[in-house]
C-alpha cells in the first residue's frame, strides 16, 4: 500500500520540530564548551601566577613541585668543579657539587648524574659553612635510614648512591634559606688506551649529562620521583630520569660545570686535544700538560673527551703497577701486544650492521650514523657477506638473509641506509634477536657492528640476551652522540666478546670507523691467559680475559701474595702463531688506588654474573663484603654524611624537588619526547582563542537536515 503525501502543515511541523532539536543541541553544546572552558581558565590562573613569578619566584628561576604537593618553589641551585689527575694509566677525580638555596624556606635536592662506567667511587664529604664532615660507607637501605632520620630532625646530610654503574644520586636534605651545601665526591678509574700505526693514544672521558632514555614495559608504581614511573621491566627507571631542560627553556648555563685537568703521562707527550670543548693547555713539563675550559664553565650538556698521544717511541706496550697492602699486595698490569701477522687466507666474513633510528638518534646522532655506515659499507670485501638492521619500536632488515658484498648490493645498502629516518620507541631486543643467530660455523668471520646511543633502562635483559644468542658471533658496538650510554656500550661488547667504539661527532666518524676496521679486518688474539708466578695466590680480573684486537691493551687486576716475586706471563693465540710476553714483578712501578681499581671490577665480574643466572643473594653478599672493606658505593651500598648540628626547627617546613638536568647537545626533543606546545603566551590566552574557535565552529558549521521526500 502507497502511503499518502504529506500535506503542507504536516511537512511545516516536521521541518520546525527538526530546527528545535538543531537549535537545542547547538545551545547545549556551546553552554557546555564555555563551562569547561571557564573551569580550564580558573585552573590555569594560578599556573600562570607561578609562572609569571607570583610569591617573589622571578622569571628564569628553576621550578620543581614539591613532593608534598604543595605549590611550585625554586630547585637548588648547582654548580659542579671538577679536578682530575692523571698519572700514567690511572686518573683520580674529585667532583664538588654546591647545591644552593635561592628560596626563603628550607629546601631538599635531588641530583641524577653521570659516572664514568668504571668508577670507583671511594670517598665522599660535606662542607656546612666552615664544618667538614666525612661520609660513611654503609649498606644501601642503613644508609637511606640514617638520612632519612637526619633529614626528620633538620640535620643538614646528603647521601649518594649508585643506580647503575655509570649513573649516580646525590640528595642533599635541610639547605637553608640563601645557604648552600658542598657535597664532594671522589673516584679513579684507569683510562682508556690504545695503539694505532705505532702511535700511542690515550683517551678521557668525563660524563656530564644523563640522557633520556626508552623505557619498555607496563608502567607499575604508585609515586613519581623522576621523569617517568617505574616498569615492570624497569622498575627503578624513576631514579634514572632526571627532568629535563629543553634548550629553549636553559637561558644562560644551568647547573654550570668548570673543569681541570693535571696530566702527567710519565713519558714525553705529542699532542693533546679536546674534540668537544674548547681549552686552554699549559705545558709545564715534556710529560706534563695542565688543561682548562677556556670559557672557565660549561653547561653539562655534553661529556667531555680529552686524548693525548705519546711521543715517538715513548708509547709502552708494557706496564706494571704495584700497590703494597697490609695482607696482599694489589697489581695493575697493562700489556699491548704486537700486531700479529695474517696467517693463510683471511676467512670470509659476514658483516651483519645494526642501526638505531629511535627518536633519541634525531639530529646530529641519525648523521653520525649514516655517514659511519655509509664508510662501513664501503670497507667490506668482494668475499665478504652482510646486512643492515634498523630498528626504533621495531626491527627490519635490509635483506632477508646477508647478501654478497657486490658493488650492487652495496650500492643498494647505501641508498637504504641514507633514507634512513629517526623517530619512534628503543626497542633493542627485536634487532639483537635478528642479529644473533646462536649459530657456529668455522668457516666464517660473524661481526655484528652495532650503531646507537644506547638510550634505554633495561640493560640487564639486554645483556642476557646477547649472552643467550651470541654463538660465534662477535657484538662491536659503536657510540654515536653527545652522551651515550657507556655502561651499556661497553659492557654489551664484552657480553659480546668484541670492543667498544664512540664517536662523539661528524668529523670523527672516518677516523674512528677506520681504527675499528683495522680491527676487524686483523687477526684475533684468543685464548689469553695469565700465569703468575710458581706457588703464587693470585684473585685476577677479568677472568677469563677477552679476544684482543688489533692496537687493545690487556688490563688485568689482582690481588696477589706480599711475599711474591718474579714473572708474570701473558699468552694466546692468532692462528697458527703462539703469542707471550713476560714482566718482572721485582721491575714494577709504584701505584696508588690499584686496590680500589681491582675491588671494582671484581664487583663489576660479580654483577654480571646476575645475567648468567647466579644466585643473587649469594653475589649480594660477596659485593657487599668487598664494598664495605674498600668503602665503595655499588648498587648495595651508598655514602652518607650526617651534621650532627641540627639546622632546621621541627615547625619549619622542607621543600622537596629534583635538579633539572641540561637535554644533551645534538639530541631533539621532539625525536625524543614527540612535538610539544612551545613559547611563552599567556595559558589563559590559549583557552580564550580555543573558546572563540568552538564558537565560530558551532555558529557556521551547517547543519546536516534529513531530506523530505515528496511523495506524489
Amino acid at each position: 500500500m502507497t502511503p499518502a503525501p504529506l500535506g503542507f502543515r504536516d511537512r511545516a511541523r516536521e521541518v520546525a520540530e527538526l530546527l528545535a532539536r538543531l537549535l537545542l543541541m547547538f545551545v547545549t553544546g556551546l553552554g557546555v564548551s564555555l563551562a569547561l572552558g571557564a573551569l580550564v581558565l580558573m585552573l590555569a590562573a594560578p599556573a600562570q601566577a607561578a609562572e609569571s613569578g607570583d610569591g617573589g619566584v622571578q622569571q628564569g628561576t628553576l621550578l620543581f613541585r614539591g613532593a608534598d604537593g604543595g605549590d611550585p618553589a625554586a630547585a637548588p641551585l648547582l654548580h659542579t668543579d671538577v679536578t682530575l689527575r692523571v698519572s700514567g694509566p690511572i686518573v683520580r677525580a674529585r667532583v664538588v657539587q654546591r647545591f644552593r638555596n635561592p628560596a626563603d624556606d628550607w629546601r631538599e635536592g635531588t641530583y641524577v648524574f653521570p659516572l664514568p662506567e668504571n668508577a670507583a667511587v671511594d670517598r665522599m664529604r660535606i662542607q656546612v659553612a666552615d664544618r667538614v664532615i666525612e661520609g660513611q660507607i654503609q649498606e644501601r637501605a642503613q644508609a637511606k635510614a640514617t638520612y632519612e632520620k637526619a633529614k626528620a630532625e633538620g640535620k643538614a646530610s646528603a647521601l649518594v648512591s649508585q643506580e647503575r654503574p655509570n649513573v649516580f644520586t646525590t640528595r642533599v636534605a635541610n639547605i637553608g634559606p640563601k645557604d648552600e651545601i658542598r657535597v664532594e665526591i671522589e673516584y679513579q678509574h684507569t683510562l682508556d688506551y690504545a695503539v694505532a700505526d705505532g702511535v700511542g693514544r690515550y683517551s678521557l672521558r668525563f660524563p656530564m649529562v644523563v640522557a633520556p632514555r626508552y623505557i619498555p614495559g607496563q608502567v607499575v608504581g604508585d609515586e613519581e620521583s623522576g621523569a617517568i614511573l617505574g616498569t615492570d621491566m624497569v622498575p627503578d627507571a624513576a631514579a634514572i630520569l632526571p627532568p629535563m631542560l629543553l634548550p629553549d627553556e636553559a637561558g644562560p648555563i644551568v647547573n654550570p660545570v668548570s673543569l681541570n685537568v693535571y696530566l702527567d703521562a710519565g713519558v714525553p707527550i705529542a699532542a693533546v686535544d679536546s674534540p668537544f670543548h674548547r681549552v686552554r693547555i699549559d705545558t709545564l713539563k715534556p710529560s706534563v700538560r695542565r688543561i682548562r675550559l677556556s670559557e672557565g664553565r660549561t653547561p653539562a650538556n655534553r661529556d667531555f673527551v680529552l686524548n693525548w698521544t705519546l711521543a715517538a717511541g715513548a708509547a709502552p706496550h708494557a706496564t706494571l703497577f704495584v700497590e703494597p697492602g697490609k695482607d696482599r699486595d694489589h697489581a695493575l698490569l697493562m700489556l699491548v701486544p704486537p700486531a700479529p701477522s695474517a696467517v693463510g687466507k683471511r676467512l670470509p666474513r659476514e658483516v651483519v650492521f645494526i642501526v638505531d633510528t629511535s627518536g633519541s638518534m634525531e639530529g646530529a646522532s641519525i648523521v653520525q650514523a649514516r655517514e659511519a655506515l655509509a664508510m662501513a659499507l664501503g670497507r667490506l670485501g668482494a668475499e665478504d657477506s652482510f646486512n643492515v638492521i634498523e630498528f626504533n619500536s621495531n626491527a627490519k632488515a635490509l635483506f632477508d638473509t646477508a647478501r654478497p658484498a657486490s658493488g650492487e648490493h652495496v650500492a643498494q645498502a647505501v641508498r637504504w641506509v641514507q633514507a634512513l629516518r629517526a623517530n619512534g620507541g628503543t626497542e633493542m631486543a627485536g634487532a639483537l634477536d635478528l642479529a644473533l643467530d646462536g649459530r657456529r660455523n668455522p668457516d666464517r668471520v660473524r661481526q655484528v657492528i652495532f650503531l646507537t646511543d644506547g638510550a634505554v633502562g633495561n640493560e640487564a635483559q639486554l645483556f642476557g640476551l646477547i649472552q643467550q644468542r651470541l654463538g660465534d658471533s662477535r657484538l662491536f658496538t659503536v657510540g654515536i652522540g653527545s652522551a651515550p650510554n657507556s655502561h651499556f656500550m661497553r659492557k654489551a661488547a664484552q657480553a659480546g666478546r668484541g670492543s667498544f667504539t664512540y664517536i662523539g661527532k661528524v668529523e670523527e666518524v672516518r677516523a674512528r670507523m677506520a681504527e675499528l676496521f683495522a680491527k676487524l679486518e686483523s687477526p684475533v688474539i684468543k685464548g689469553l691467559t695469565v700465569t703468575w708466578p710458581s706457588g703464587a695466590r693470585a684473585d685476577a680480573s677479568p677472568d677469563p680475559l677477552p679476544d684482543l684486537y688489533l692496537g687493545e691493551p690487556v688490563v688485568v687486576a689482582a690481588a696477589i701474595d706480599r711475599t711474591v716475586g718474579g714473572e708474570v706471563r701473558l699468552s694466546g693465540d692468532s692462528g697458527a702463531i703462539r703469542w707471550s710476553s713476560s714482566l718482572s714483578l721485582d721491575d714494577a712501578n709504584p701505584g696508588e688506588g690499584i686496590g680500589v681499581l681491582w675491588a671494582r671490577q671484581k664487583i663489576d665480574h660479580w654483577m654480571d654474573t646476575l645475567a648468567d643466572g647466579a644466585d643473587e643473594a649469594a653475589v649480594r653478599e660477596k659485593v657487599l663484603a668487598l664494598a664495605l672493606e674498600f668503602q665503595l658505593v655499588s648498587q648495595f651500598t651508598s655514602f652518607v654524611a650526617v651534621d650532627t648540628t641540627p639546622a632546621r626547627s621541627a615547625d619549619a617546613r622542607l621543600k622537596s624537588g629534583a635538579v633539572p638536568s641540561h637535554f644533551p647537545a645534538g639530541w631533539s626533543p621532539s625525536g625524543v619526547y614527540g612535538e610539544l606546545p612551545r613559547g611563552a603566551t599567556d595559558t589563559r590566552w590559549h583557552v580564550l582563542m580555543g573558546l572563540i574557535a568552538l564558537a565560530a565552529f558551532f555558529l557556521t558549521r551547517t547543519p546536516r537536515v534529513r531530506q523530505l521526500t515528496m511523495k506524489g
